[in-house]
């Protein structure tokens, strides 16, 4: 995506950056665009929505004229306050990014240092922010996720840069795990990655990365339990394989899979552990291309991005029946969705023609 983590991202950020649909679908009236304050204006830099909770209460990322990040929450009401976690530094390429919100509007993420390592945040909905790390995080603590509960979901990365995952209690203690068969060395190991990972009773999806730096997907159980699983027709080379990006309170995980070409596809783990795996009408089917699910909510419509034939980038939702229907922001250059509510309520980014991104909320159509 396009924060600064460096392991387990679904879409390159220089993917993200050169996408530019040609077509506009104007028939679309109930997007509400918006930018959050000192957003800058340069290629790469504007405003980065990550999640939106039930309330509809969105968190992100500003990247600011100098690409240093900041995160925001948009309130229901629209209004924007910007923040930076204490110690974060200004540096071209640090700053604070948000990615989790709970319902009743807490803020996590992780923020970066002047040493260029990360640490964890917790921004409490009243604004005050407390900072964290790992224990045994020696490159880097990533907060990644929240429920309702404060609970947070993340990875830390060793004194190699190996990941492993990481729980934090409300109470600041730590549990900290390693799926079996993650690999050891750098850039490989365990992650709960991806958007509202940890769902309300604990339970927790994420990838793993082996040895041999293929992905797979795991779901730990609130009592510790962990089950791996690779998606049906998921890739067994390095960089492909199968990532976890959405839990559901009833423990249906979603995300995208990339095949041994190199094209991504979604798919669906139900509790049961049975797969249904799909395609938006009109993904591409070349590297690089096809369809990236990376957000589910409690009745299982499913959102993301896709990528068609022509490196065209557009947004898709999948209902829990398995109809599809797609969408483009008004006049973009192209657009990525990654947040959902129980509502169908959408957020995400699109890029305009200078390459600027700009968050939006797409709200359902009523008849």
């Amino acid at each position: 995506m396009h924060h600064m983590k460096n392991t387990f991202t679904l879409i390159p950020l220089a993917l993200l950056l050169s996408l530019r649909p040609t077509t506009l679908n104007a028939d679309r009236p109930l997007f509400t665009s918006f930018d959050a304050p000192g957003a800058g204006t340069g290629p790469g830099q504007g405003t980065f929505p990550e999640v939106i909770n039930s309330f509809g209460a969105v968190a992100g990322i500003e990247t600011d004229e100098n690409s240093v990040n900041h995160g925001f929450l948009r309130t229901p009401n629209g209004s924007i306050v910007t923040f930076d976690a204490p110690g974060a530094s200004m540096n071209t390429g640090t700053g604070t990014v948000a990615l989790g919100i709970n319902a009743v509007g807490a803020i996590t993420g992780f923020y970066i240092d002047d040493s260029f390592v990360g640490h964890g945040f917790l921004r409490a909905p009243h604004g005050a922010i407390t900072t964290f790390d790992a224990p045994g995080s020696v490159q880097g603590t990533f907060a990644l996720s929240i429920n309702a509960s404060g609970v947070i979901a993340g990875e830390y990365q060793d004194s190699i840069g190996a990941n492993h995952g990481f729980l934090r209690m409300p109470d600041d203690a730590f549990i900290t795990f390693d799926v079996p068969g993650a690999g050891t060395g750098p850039g490989q190991g365990t992650a709960p990655s991806g958007f509202d990972t940890i769902n309300q009773v604990g339970a927790i999806a994420g990838s793993y990365i082996d040895s041999s730096r293929v992905n797979h997907g795991f779901l730990r159980n609130p009592n510790g339990t962990i089950v791996t699983f690779d998606a049906p027709g998921a890739g067994t080379g390095a960089g492909q394989g199968t990532l976890a990006a959405g839990i559901t309170s009833a423990g249906a995980v979603s995300g995208p899979y990339t095949d041994s070409n190199g094209v991504s596809h979604g798919y669906l783990r139900a509790p049961s552990g049975t797969f249904v795996t799909f395609e938006v009408p009109g993904a591409g089917t070349s590297p690089g291309q096809g369809t990236f699910a990376l957000n589910i909510n409690p009745a299982g419509t499913i959102t993301g991005p896709y990528v068609d034939e022509n490196a065209v980038l557009h947004g898709f939702l999948r209902s829990a029946a398995g109809a599809f229907s797609t969408f483009e922001v008004p006049g973009s250059q192209g657009t990525f969705a990654d947040g959902i509510t129980a509502a169908d309520e959408i957020t995400g980014n699109y890029f305009d023609s200078n390459g600027v991104a700009h968050g939006y909320v797409l709200s359902p159509r009523k008849e």
